[in-house]
């Protein structure tokens, strides 16, 4: 199944948190945080403002981005955890 967001959504596969952190202490899957970082698996055309112009994306597929802690919906698609946000969710591109 393909997933084509709308607009100026992307969707987002988060980087999962380390199970251990240093010094060898194991975290429970209920203690973790949150992540905040992630990779571009799909990106939407764009924005159209009001004048009918079409605004292109900043980020695109494959870039690796920081977004808020609790930004974007939760998806599954085939199995897999995603996030689909707003392209304003994201606060930063990583190594571009």
């Amino acid at each position: 199944m393909q997933v084509k967001p709308l607009a100026d959504r992307v969707i987002v596969k988060p980087f999962e948190e380390q199970e251990m952190k240093k010094g060898g202490i194991i975290i429970p899957d209920t203690a973790k945080e949150k992540p905040m970082e992630g990779e571009i698996i799909e990106v939407g055309p764009g924005r159209t403002t009001e004048e009918g112009r079409k605004i292109d994306l900043e980020v695109k597929k494959g870039d690796r981005v920081l977004y808020g802690k609790y930004s974007g919906t939760e998806i599954s698609i085939e199995g897999e955890e995603y996030l689909i946000m707003r392209e304003s969710d994201i606060y930063a591109i990583i190594n571009r």
